[in-house]
């Protein structure tokens, strides 16, 4: 097993930095100012309002918007993308009244954040390298709809968000607002997966994809941080408290419904592939399928090793509570024998061309996902 050490991922940060030309902002707070560890200057947020102490948050290395969101993203269909994605390459994929999208991780990992409209809606995706997380949210609030963009600070090495609307800071797991005019305010959850490009593909071959021509330079398809996702790992830009419960660096698929929040663990997913279990009175089914490359482990994401993919899904069918059980491609249900994919769709038998009910999750590191529900409950087979 490599040792990953933080030199190797502060190279990681810095390499992003230099991306973007640009270096860190001067420290200018004064003991004066309410927020006196890091400049705010460059910030119309009004510091004086926020639910969380401004301490816990920290400079990630670049500056804001030193890691560009994208907010005029252009689109390739499925043939055009083909050849430059590897079949095992991680997607994003949410799809909004029938408009699927794909968002590639070795875009996302330059980027963080995608600006979108989707089947006509205003959605962001996001992704932070640090904690693993993909998370896909509603742009609209209260009438309003706010564009995302990069403050360069993270929180519990989470990334922190801005509005350009208000310039109030964003928690990215949690999707609320944490500093600034709008504290207190969330963002709506969208259900979306990371799956493989294949996946992507063969499921929607008329899917729209995220193109590489973002008006920025990037080494795209490359992993600025190395061998990050080490199980024996530690997380990077991290002080917060330690849930031994897992691994810091455990891969988990996380789920909250009425108020109870569950940790799925990928080592827990890979050997049984299919859980059944209830999470705030909801009944859901928890897949997993192999075929997914890690976009943190090798320098080429394309040749990273296999972690799989999840889907999480309501197991109800016209009132009836299916049971699914995991085969060689894919998985069926006991009641009715239909064959079902990682994606919740059924594509053979009775219910053929049935989708089954999303549920909100996000796949996570343990360490991330902890700090934020500390009372998770952890399945255990």
């Amino acid at each position: 097993m490599r040792r990953l050490t933080t030199g190797i991922v502060a190279l990681a940060i810095a390499a992003v930095g230099v991306a973007v030309g640009l270096q860190d902002a001067p420290v200018r707070g004064g003991h004066d100012s309410p927020v006196p560890f890091f400049d705010v200057a460059e910030w119309k947020t009004n510091f004086r309002k926020h639910s969380v102490d401004l301490k816990e948050i920290t400079s990630g290395g670049p500056p804001k918007d030193g890691i560009p969101a994208i907010d005029k993203p252009r689109f390739e269909s499925v043939a055009e993308a083909g050849t430059w994605l590897r079949p095992n390459e991680p997607v994003a994929l949410y799809v909004g009244k029938n408009d699927a999208r794909a968002y590639p991780l070795q875009i996302l990992i330059w980027h963080e954040i995608v600006n979108d409209v989707v089947g006509g809606a205003p959605a962001t995706v996001t992704f932070c390298p640090l904690c693993n997380t993909t998370i896909a949210f509603d742009r609209r609030l209260e009438g309003r709809t706010l564009d995302f963009g990069t403050t360069g600070k993270l929180r519990y090495s989470d990334l922190v968000m801005y509005d350009r609307q208000t310039e109030s800071w964003w928690q990215q797991a949690t999707g609320e607002a944490i500093v600034g005019d709008l504290t207190g305010k969330r963002l709506t959850f969208l259900p979306s997966q990371v799956i493989s490009w294949a996946t992507f593909g063969q499921a929607y071959p008329q899917g729209r994809v995220l193109s590489r021509k973002t008006g920025h330079i990037r080494p795209y398809g490359q992993n600025p941080y190395v061998g990050y996702d080490n199980a024996n790992a530690s997380p990077f830009l991290y002080s917060g408290p330690k849930d031994g419960r897992l691994p810091a660096m455990e891969r988990v698929v996380a789920v909250s419904l009425e108020g109870e929040d569950v940790a799925y663990p990928f080592s827990v997913l890979e050997k049984v592939r299919v859980v059944h279990d209830t999470v705030g009175g909801t009944p859901v089914v928890v897949l997993f399928a192999r075929g997914t490359a890690s976009a943190l482990d090798t320098a080429t994401i394309a040749q990273g090793r296999d972690i799989g993919a999840t889907g999480v899904f309501s197991p109800v069918v016209r009132g009836r509570r299916l049971t699914f059980l995991p085969t060689n491609g894919g998985f069926t249900d006991r009641e009715t024998r239909s064959t079902w994919t990682i994606l919740g769709e059924a594509t053979g038998g009775r219910l053929k061309g049935t989708r089954l009910q999303p549920i909100i999750h996000g796949n996570h590191f343990w360490f991330s996902w902890a700090v934020f529900k500390p009372k998770t409950r952890i399945y255990r087979p």
